[in-house]
């Protein structure tokens, strides 16, 4: 297939502006929907609902959102339609926020919260697919690492955002109206993106075979091992419940110490996305083990322990956002790019939800127990990552 232009597109200068938009695209949207997600569970709780409610009410989110990331991305790759798809998945991802302050029953604020999870689930595989094909020539880690790096940038302006407005209003309602800001800005960014490049696959050169066989073997032993990692990677909200329920930190430092993760996860992003592009298995192996020292630092540390704990848990996340998804893009055909992404997505999404149920319940009984099952959970995924052959992005 040829386009219009293609070597305009593919110019070194106009990837790199490429891959700026996309990444303002999430940072605008991280500060809308993190600093949403911030302050859902007091909303619901205000509006009526139990804890188990909301529970719930984000466990289908979540699950729904990752399902729809393997949907969208059959329907990707079959229609090549990655602009309309990215918008539609934006759009209902962002707009339902600054719905949100619309809301008097739990259960009209439960559709928005699962429609905002669902239009991530729409936009994330495509969006991906993208951005693949505009890290070809730029190195896939260094390209994937700008962009997690805005990403992580607005996950940690929007709930300081929320926490400011708070203090000065005391209302919940007029945060989400505030957050419709960034929103409108998100949606604008993701116009000028389509404008520099309105043709994303003509970023890679395709060698289509419409092959009907599926993924390599190769791509299915990152794919267990990337489970794995899931299952054993500690969500935030039971280390900020660890931290309330034994007193670790003050109330007020939980969500600074989040801060620093978040920071820590925006500068591995850009370094180890670089590194990656030229020390592929040992940036990976590296981040893994760093990642998963930050357990022991988290939940059976004393307050500079933890402090070192939550830098490791934000490079941990800082690699699942910038080298699992460049490793995808070099295991899957471009022509399979979306429903690759999309598959990587329910995987992870699956075992992150099975882990944390685990996780959570072993707290209960034990915490020394809970420490070594997340750690010997990431410990299988190294011989799967350790057999992973790739090729150089760049």
């Amino acid at each position: 297939m040829t386009f219009p232009r293609t070597s305009l597109f593919r110019t070194r200068s106009n990837l790199y502006k490429f891959i700026f938009l996309l990444g303002l695209v999430s940072l605008f949207a991280d500060i809308t929907y993190e600093g949403s997600r911030s302050i859902l569970g007091p909303f619901m709780g205000l509006l009526g609902a139990s804890g188990a409610i909301v529970g719930t009410v984000a466990g289908l989110g979540e699950f729904l959102g990752y399902g729809m990331r393997l949907i969208s991305g059959k329907i990707t790759d079959k229609t090549k339609i990655y602009w309309p798809i990215t918008f539609m998945g934006y759009a209902s991802n962002l707009i339902v926020v600054p719905l949100l302050a619309l809301a008097h029953r739990w259960e009209i604020a439960a559709l928005l919260i699962i429609l905002e999870r669902v239009g991530k689930g729409i936009r994330t595989p495509a969006r991906d697919a993208m951005l693949s094909y505009a890290t070809k020539e730029i190195g896939r880690g260094w390209g994937f690492g700008i962009h997690q790096a805005m990403d992580r940038l607005g996950a940690l302006v929007g709930p300081l955002i929320v926490f400011c407005l708070l203090g000065s209003t005391n209302n919940l309602r007029i945060s989400f109206v505030v957050l419709g800001i960034p929103a409108v800005f998100a949606l604008a960014a993701l116009g000028f993106a389509k404008k520099v490049n309105p043709y994303p696959q003509a970023a890679e050169e395709q060698k289509v075979t419409f092959s009907a066989e599926g993924f390599s073997k190769a791509f299915w032993i990152f794919i267990a091992g990337a489970g794995f990692l899931a299952a054993g990677f500690v969500d935030f909200a039971l280390i900020a419940f660890h931290f309330q329920k034994k007193a670790v930190l003050p109330p007020a430092w939980i969500p600074l110490f989040y801060t620093f993760a978040m920071g820590a996860a925006a500068l591995f992003s850009l370094a180890g996305g670089k590194l990656f592009d030229f020390f592929s298995k040992p940036v990976v192996l590296t981040a893994l083990v760093l990642g998963m020292l930050s357990v022991p630092c988290v939940f059976m540390g004393g307050f500079s322990t933890v402090l070192i704990g939550m830098i490791l848990w934000g490079i941990g996340l800082g690699m699942q956002g910038s080298v699992l998804r460049s490793i995808v893009a070099h295991l899957a055909a471009p022509e399979k790019r979306s429903v690759a992404y999309g598959t990587f997505g329910v995987v992870f999404g699956l075992c992150w939800f099975i882990g944390s149920a685990l996780t959570g319940w072993l707290y209960d009984h034990s915490i020394a127990l809970m420490v070594a099952i997340s750690l010997f959970l990431q410990l299988c995924s190294i011989p799967f990552f350790l057999n992973l052959k790739m090729e150089k992005s760049s």
